[in-house]
């Protein structure tokens, strides 16, 4: 029975209750919280259900409370329900009931923990998004963890997710881009508002190989190839490097198609026409502060020309007119006013503001020891997915992005994440999965087959607490889509570690018999056990597109 099973007995026995009292049942809450007690002693789970209805049901709460134990005291996956305080309802399950959650583990395999609250729902999630004018910074990584970790939990709760990536290959960055280029293939220095790096270099000696008539083109046309082709150079290898990364996209949408088929124009006269849009010194707003803006953005400036934003509303219509249901779009910490300009834009076209969802993460600082690490080898100015990747690893760096809630800033120390011991937050989590793996490969010397597991058998504490935290891992998931943080599952993660450690290091909970003495019905139990818990670290870190090593 897992978390989610017995909230729906605890609403089914009460709205029982209160049928044969005389009241109604809708003042039940439609979900009934249970939480694990902070002292084990108090039981497996905890309710307060019946201080929250039952003044509303003409009970006191205590009462109501021991009207609840005693119900659920006759249902065969309860072994006991007591009641405390003013109505806390304290609730240990049956042995037979904690083996269920074995059982279903092992039955789903690859598929625990999945649900089907977002079947039918289909999610364009925007994120990284970075221009192709250098490397992918540190933000940006962030981004990439995050992103595709959250696009595998909406996977697995049932949505049909494309990730796409947005950028620009036109514009006053591009020039900068184009110009640095230009300089390099010159042999003149970066121009002040330009782009340094070795990378820039690099980029500059591959078009001049490819063209070696470049430096001496006339000037408009050295631009536009340096810009065409280092554009194209550029995005290869962030392409490339993502993909490394093991981050992959369905779309790359390029901002200028939106620019050149017209559906800029046609979307900022759509709203000028439905009079969504006001006239202000010349120019055509939108009152975007209506939904949390810091103040009306413009539209069309006074030249008659479209504004930034133009861009942006034209692609919200675009996303919508491929039919998502929700726009996800993960941006950087210093993009805060486009919540309200998007949400606004979304409102203009007569659809719910909440179709559209802005995620801001903060910043990510490098240290090495106690000393920020602020260059980059070969972009010169900033810290690189590459250069984290080359420092600590791919599953190093991904887990320590995604382990923050984005809305703080995160510190990734180098020092910790390259030590070899559980010390290192992912050594103790894939350490843990390398742990089952090897009491599972042992157990193939022995009979285990010929022997039924007896999981109510299973009564030690410690194997009660690892069961009741796999048992958890279907709401963790749940909770994670919902509120949009990956953070969870990876703190999940810890704590299952936490978990499992001290169960198999216990002597007292042997798993493998010792030299010749048979495999017993608890062995057998314990065994699944173990089988279960490296499937919820192995789902775990898969979504978090980390690696489940068999051995470390």
């Amino acid at each position: 029975m897992t978390p989610a099973d017995l909230a729906d007995l605890l609403r089914a026995t009460a709205a029982k209750v209160l049928v044969e009292r005389g009241s109604d049942p809708a003042v039940l809450p439609d979900e009934v919280k249970v939480e694990r007690p902070r002292n084990p002693e108090h039981g497996d789970y905890a309710t307060n259900v019946a201080m929250q209805v039952g003044k509303r049901a003409g009970m006191n709460p205590r009462d109501f409370a021991n009207l609840l134990a005693e119900a659920l005291g006759q249902t065969p996956n309860i072994e006991v329900a007591e009641v405390a305080g003013p109505g806390f309802l304290n609730i240990r399950l049956a042995k037979a009931a904690q083996g269920a959650i074995v059982e279903n583990i092992l039955a789903a395999g690859a598929k625990y923990g999945s649900g089907d609250a977002l079947a039918g729902t289909k999610i364009n999630l925007e994120f990284v998004s970075a221009n192709p004018t250098g490397p992918i910074h540190l933000g940006g990584t962030r981004w990439a963890a995050v992103g595709d970790a959250l696009g595998r939990i909406l996977s697995a709760q049932g949505a049909d997710v494309t990730r796409e990536y947005y950028f620009n290959d036109h514009g006053a960055q591009i020039d900068r881009f184009a110009n640095s280029l230009v300089a390099s293939a010159n042999g003149q220095p970066t121009p002040e508002d330009g782009y340094g790096g070795a990378y820039i270099k690099e980029i500059a000696d591959t078009i001049v190989a490819a063209h070696p008539d470049a430096p001496g083109l006339p000037a408009a046309e050295q631009h536009e190839l340096f810009r065409r082709e280092g554009v194209e150079l550029m995005f290869a290898q962030i392409k490339q490097n993502l993909h490394e990364f093991g981050v992959d996209f369905d779309v790359y949408f390029n901002e200028s198609s939106l620019f050149a088929s017209g559906a800029v124009e046609k979307a900022i006269q759509t709203l000028k026409d439905s009079g969504k849009l006001y006239e202000k010194d010349g120019a055509w707003w939108i009152a975007s502060t209506e939904y949390g803006d810091d103040k009306d953005r413009v539209v069309i400036k006074s030249d008659g020309k479209s504004a930034y934003i133009g861009g942006d509303i034209a692609y919200f219509q675009n996303k919508r007119a491929r039919g998502f249901d929700l726009c996800i779009y993960m941006l950087g910490a210093d993009h805060h006013g486009y919540i309200g300009r998007l949400k606004a834009a979304a409102a203009a076209f007569g659809d719910d503001p909440d179709t559209v969802e802005v995620l801001i993460g903060q910043m990510v600082n490098l240290l090495e020891g106690d000393v920020a690490v602020r260059m980059s080898k070969r972009a010169g100015t900033v810290v690189t997915l590459d250069d984290l990747v080359e420092a600590i690893g791919v599953d190093a760096a991904r887990y320590s992005l995604v382990r923050s809630s984005v809305n703080s800033s995160i510190d990734i120390d180098l020092d910790l994440w390259t030590k070899q011991d559980t010390e290192n937050p992912l050594y103790y989590v894939q350490y843990a999965h390398a742990r089952t793996n090897n009491i599972i490969g042992n157990s193939a010397a022995f009979d285990f087959a010929s022997v039924a597991p007896d999981f109510s058998l299973m009564t030690a504490d410690r194997e009660g607490e690892l069961i009741r935290t796999l048992g958890e891992y279907p709401r963790v998931l749940a909770t994670a889509a919902e509120m949009r943080e990956p953070h969870r599952v990876v703190r999940y993660l810890e704590e299952l570690a936490g978990a499992y450690h001290p169960f198999q290091s216990d002597k007292e909970m042997r798993v493998i018999p010792m030299g010749d003495e048979p495999v017993t019905p608890r062995n057998a139990a314990r065994l699944e056990l173990v089988k279960a818990t490296r499937q919820v670290l192995a789902n775990g870190l898969g979504l978090l597109g980390v690696t489940a090593p068999e051995r470390m």
